[in-house]
Formats: structure tokens, sequence, C-alpha cells
């Protein structure tokens, strides 16, 4: 079961997100140190089809929680959901890891992603 944007939002997603980009960061390069450079993102794949009353209004959710279509067509992609100011794809892999799980416990289909730069 999917719960509702008055549980799940944009703004506790990215919270979640930052923070846990921040103590990755803080944990593993307290002096400012750099790793590889890349991206991450979050994916979710909606549970209905989109041409049905459940699957508008999922959509409809998942827009409302700052998703966007992915180059498929069929899931919805946040990238850099921590908006952790750094390149380094460990911290951003870690903030999304954060927010991937966040939306699992939400009984959403996410799952974070990552690609060097």
């Amino acid at each position: 079961m999917i719960t509702t944007t008055t549980t799940l939002t944009e703004d506790l997603i990215r919270a979640t997100a930052f923070q846990a980009a921040d103590q990755f960061e803080q944990t593993h390069y307290p002096n400012g140190g750099w790793g590889a450079c890349g991206f991450a993102w979050v994916t979710v794949y909606p549970e209905h089809k989109g041409n049905t009353r459940a699957g508008k209004a999922e959509r409809a959710v998942l827009k409302s929680l700052g998703f966007d279509k992915d180059w498929t067509g069929k899931a919805y992609q946040m990238w850099n959901p921590s908006k952790y100011g750094t390149q380094n794809v460990a911290t951003l892999e870690a903030g999304a890891q954060a927010a991937a799980q966040l939306l699992q416990s939400a009984g959403y289909k996410a799952y974070a992603g990552s690609r060097l730069d």
C-alpha cells in the first residue's frame, strides 16, 4: 500500500537524502577530500498502469513528490535527491540510497542509481 503525500513530501525526501549524504561526507571525507565524480538518482516504478484511474493518481503523487518521467517513460526519477553540493559519487549515492529506503518504507518500488562522470 502506498502512503499519501500528507506523510511523504518532497521536502522530507530531500531532507532525508541530504542528512545521509552529509553524514557520509563528514565520516569519509572530513577534510573535504574528493572521490570519484558522478551522479546519483532515485527511480520509482509505478504500481498501476498509466491509463487507469489509479495509475493517473499515482503519477500525480509522484510528480508532487518532485519526480519526473525517466527516459523510458515508464518510471519516474529524481536526480540528486540530496542536492548536496559535491560531485563525489559516493556521497551522492548515500543520499540516493536513503531516499530510496524512505520511499520503499512508504510502499514504493524505489531504487537508487548512480554513474560516474
